[in-house]
């Protein structure tokens, strides 16, 4: 089981190119071991970018992240789900597992499917998966190195309430048995209302945090009037990011 990361972020100025006006400018976030962070605020606003400052794939930015103390590029590698499961084509869902480090046995693959709900679809490619499949594929292969974060860039986009809430529940257990700290990305108020501890608002250019909410209740196991609730207040906000 892995232990989640302290991560704190303070980013002073990040910006793209030669524009002069930043995306981000004095922003600091804090999320605690194990907690689920959940990223929302309009399209364009610098969600996928803080997830990929977080990752270590963005380096260019004045200021400091520190994951345990340590850089994004000397933290151990996070798990990374991205918008669309980025499978491999040609290889099968356990090899797109496997692919992610040569200390990832058949054995681990095997098991990770079946954490995710996908035993026996070892040998399937993935065009013989549907698409909520292969959003449990990758998740598993983002769970293959035990990571101490986990990066989710909005998981349940395109598929149907239902199927979502399907994977609400797969995503629950998964995170129950690894405990990363955990940072979701959705413009869905459902999701991040059900899956989160704490809910954080971005809005505006450069981004700004608008609202930042610690969730009652437990994760997965909230009340109808706890959902309408939190997602009253994030409509409010949403309202006076407009």
């Amino acid at each position: 089981m892995a232990d989640g990361a302290h991560i704190a972020i303070n980013i002073r100025r990040k910006t793209f190119g030669n524009s002069e006006k930043p995306l981000f400018s004095d922003l600091q976030l804090e999320a605690e071991p194990s907690q689920i962070v959940g990223l929302i605020g309009p399209s364009g606003v610098g969600k996928s970018t803080l997830l990929r400052l977080i990752s270590g794939i963005d380096t260019e930015f004045e200021g400091s992240i520190e994951i345990d103390t340590l850089s994004p590029s000397s933290a151990p590698i996070p798990g990374y789900v991205f918008q669309d499961p980025r499978l491999l084509p040609w290889l099968s869902a356990e090899a797109n597992i496997r692919i992610v480090g040569q200390n990832v046995s058949a054995a681990d693959a095997t098991r990770l499917l079946k954490e995710v709900g996908l035993a026996g679809s070892e040998a399937a490619l993935p065009h013989e998966l549907s698409g909520g499949m292969q959003r449990r594929v990758a998740l598993a292969r983002a769970l293959a190195l035990s990571p101490k974060v986990l990066l989710l860039d909005e998981p349940f986009v395109s598929l149907d309430r239902k199927l979502a809430r399907d994977l609400h529940k797969v995503f629950l257990a998964v995170i129950n048995s690894y405990s990363p700290t955990v940072f979701l990305v959705s413009h869905d108020f459902e999701d991040v209302a059900q899956l989160a501890d704490k809910i954080v608002f971005l809005s505006g250019q450069p981004a700004r945090i608008l609202a930042e909410y610690d969730l009652p209740g437990i994760a997965g196991q909230r009340q109808a009037s706890e959902l309408a609730e939190i997602s009253e207040a994030l409509s409010e906000a949403e309202e006076r990011s407009e």
